[in-house]
């Protein structure tokens, strides 16, 4: 079955999900995950882009991210999925494929999904089974949006300004956002043909 061309834009936004292979764990401990986001600094660095949420389960990971140039798209997944696999095959002795495949990505086209999107990324934790508060989940970048914590890799998402006229309205608006249900969570998983 041959594969479909990929959506791509330029200063385009795409949710982007990579799954480990036959649903295997990628991260097995807390310095992997800081290992991957550390690589994703080091590709932002080098592919212009900008982070607005993401989500590192142990066997998958979703993002949500601005790269402003079409051409550095794959170049930008190719060589975060390079890298961390790299890495992961040496300290594991693993051979063999880490990931199920091409990543997934799905262009975000409007304002309303663009929030949306960010939300559902963050309650994957809750989904799971994990966490029943967000906020308990140190892998996602819930608690930059809903209690300030530091990162030296997120940037604010373009709406979340919108969700109050102080820091405070704001985080307290974001927290009862991401904890309601919403129709488009079933879209989303749809899109995605997540189970």
């Amino acid at each position: 079955m041959p594969t479909m061309r990929r959506l791509v834009a330029d200063e385009a936004i795409y949710h982007i999900i990579q799954r480990g292979n036959n649903r295997q764990n990628i991260f097995r401990e807390d310095e992997d995950f800081k290992k991957f986001l550390t690589l994703m600094k080091e590709c932002m660095n080098k592919y212009t882009s900008e982070l607005y949420h993401y989500c590192l389960m142990s066997n998958h990971l979703h993002f949500l991210i601005r790269i402003y140039s079409r051409e550095e798209v794959a170049k930008f997944m190719q060589a975060l999925s390079q890298s961390y696999r790299f890495y992961y095959g040496k300290k594991y002795r693993y051979t063999g494929y880490l990931y199920q495949g091409r990543f997934k990505s799905k262009l975000i086209t409007n304002d309303e999904y663009l929030l949306e999107c960010g939300r559902y990324i963050e309650r994957n934790p809750i989904r799971a089974g994990i966490v029943k508060d967000p906020g308990s989940y140190q892998w996602s970048s819930y608690n930059y949006y809903a209690d300030s914590y530091k990162s030296d890799i997120i940037k604010k998402n373009p709406l979340y300004a919108g969700l109050g006229n102080s820091l405070e309205k704001r985080q307290l608006a974001y927290r009862e956002y991401v904890l309601t249900t919403r129709f488009y969570e079933k879209i989303i998983d749809k899109e995605f043909c997540i189970k």
